[in-house]
């Protein structure tokens, strides 16, 4: 469904993003980890046209995106969750949804189930979204993002800031996604979380791929386990 090629991504004439190959099938989930500055940003930006990569190729279900607007591959069935969830606080919860809806016959039905999958938004639906907590408006995206019935769903950093509690109430919603066999790529901080949610992970370093495989396989190296899982198997 999503492929890159010999990525590369650069601000300034010098590259950040290295060459990097990344392929995701559909209905799988897949996992890029890395610290700031890894590189984990840039690829996202370029994958969903917010910059243009310095070389190498983005295709999308058989489409090529290098080169396309930010909308125009959103059309093509591409939903971001962006770091820190840009929701439109001013607006109600429900106002902030419409905005994520098609506009077809279908988008009624959309919202209610929507609803139904976010008990917490039913609850808060004429409320302003500067009155929900952090992993309420976490919600409140993934909820926007999902109403354009996307191919494809990017989460960056959907972890950030909250609580504990609150983190496993958000992948608790992940799981049941890819229980649908909704195709995710999760860019993400938390690789402990991270490894074990995924079907398979990437591991950035000065944006390079260092490492990628299976939970299983990235356990096995030993200076993974020391750089992001301290030392846990």
């Amino acid at each position: 469904m999503l492929e890159l090629r010999e990525m590369r991504v650069g601000y300034g004439g010098v590259d950040v993003v290295h060459g990097v190959d990344l392929s995701l099938d559909r209905g799988e989930v897949v996992g890029v980890i890395g610290p700031n500055g890894a590189g984990k940003s840039s690829i996202l930006r370029a994958i969903c046209g917010l910059v243009s990569p310095s070389g190498g190729e983005v295709v999308f279900d058989g489409c090529t995106l290098t080169g396309m607007a930010p909308e125009q591959i959103a059309r093509l069935g591409l939903a971001l969750v962006p770091e820190g969830r840009h929701i439109f606080k001013t607006l109600t919860v429900a106002e902030n949804l419409r905005l994520g809806a098609r506009s077809d016959g279908e988008s009624a039905a959309q919202m209610e189930q929507t609803l139904e999958r976010f008990p917490i938004l039913r609850e808060r639906v004429g409320q302003r979204a500067d009155r929900l907590s952090g992993g309420e408006q976490q919600q409140l995206a993934i909820a926007r993002a999902l109403l354009g019935r996307p191919k494809l769903l990017i989460l960056d950093e959907p972890s950030l800031g909250l609580a504990p509690k609150m983190i496993d109430v958000i992948y608790e919603l992940l799981q049941g996604l890819r229980e649908e066999g909704v195709t995710m790529l999760l860019i993400e901080q938390n690789a402990a979380r991270t490894i074990d949610f995924s079907d398979r992970c990437v591991v950035l370093s000065s944006g390079r791929i260092c490492a990628q495989g299976t939970r299983e396989e990235l356990q096995r190296d030993p200076d993974l386990l020391r750089a992001y899982l301290g030392g846990q198997p």
